[in-house]
């Protein structure tokens, strides 16, 4: 099931971004609700408190209840656009949702458990798609999705074909690869053998010929040229 997180907002008439900006410099940031056939209502929602609950949440998948003018009103965080150069929020937008209708959204997949490639056979786990899109009611949005990968062995893969969300339908193609464990890279070996005492390939022929100096041969072709 959804986490569910309470916040409270203010409605706002100021929809010129010198009114966006003096609400931001008094710490509240602007805000938008839309969604169910309503009309967006402009908002603003005090910035430590929002800041404080982005810290706690997965923010594609928690109901947040959000309260104005003593209403309440579930809602999703459908976007949070932030300063390109200064740390900051800009904007909010949040979507209204009701039960019994389904919506579409973002689920971040966790993978569990060590991968047998990396436990046994010293690969390197990869995971590619770390969320997936799914059309389900707001009252059974999961907080994430797990998928077991301690089978997964060098050179196989899970997909999203593999995953299981009950109460939902996945939007994203089930043959995309969502993890797999690939060997370990051609210098970790050389590193690892090297530590070991393993001669590495090419070393042990260039100890057994060590390059002449220039100098000495320089020499050598002089004292030949000489005796021709």
């Amino acid at each position: 099931m959804a986490q569910i997180a309470q916040l409270a907002a203010e409605p706002r008439t100021a929809r010129r971004k010198a009114g966006a900006k003096a609400l931001r410099n008094a710490g509240r940031i602007p805000a938008v609700i839309y969604g169910h056939g309503r009309e967006p209502a402009v908002l603003s929602v005090n910035g430590v408190e929002f800041s404080r609950l982005l810290e706690k949440i997965a923010p594609e998948s928690t109901i947040v209840e959000l309260t104005v003018d003593g209403a309440t009103v579930r809602t999703l965080i459908r976007e949070v656009q932030r300063h390109p150069l200064k740390p900051g929020i800009l904007h909010v937008d949040f979507q209204e949702i009701h039960a019994g209708e389904r919506i579409r959204l973002a689920v971040p997949v966790h993978l569990v458990g060590v991968p047998d490639g990396v436990r046994n056979q010293g690969g390197i786990l990869d995971q590619v798609l770390r969320e997936v899109e799914i059309e389900v009611d707001p009252t059974q949005i999961p907080e994430r999705i797990e998928l077991d990968a301690t089978a997964l062995v060098i050179g196989k893969s899970l997909h999203v074909s593999d995953l299981t969300i009950p109460n939902a339908k996945i939007l994203t193609d089930r043959e995309l690869t969502v993890a797999t464990v690939v060997p370990p890279r051609v210098e970790e070996v050389a590193v690892v053998a090297a530590v070991e005492g393993a001669p590495v390939e090419g070393a042990e022929a260039a100890l057994a010929e060590p390059a002449e100096p220039e100098v000495i041969r320089k020499r050598k072709l002089e004292e030949e040229a000489a005796e021709e």
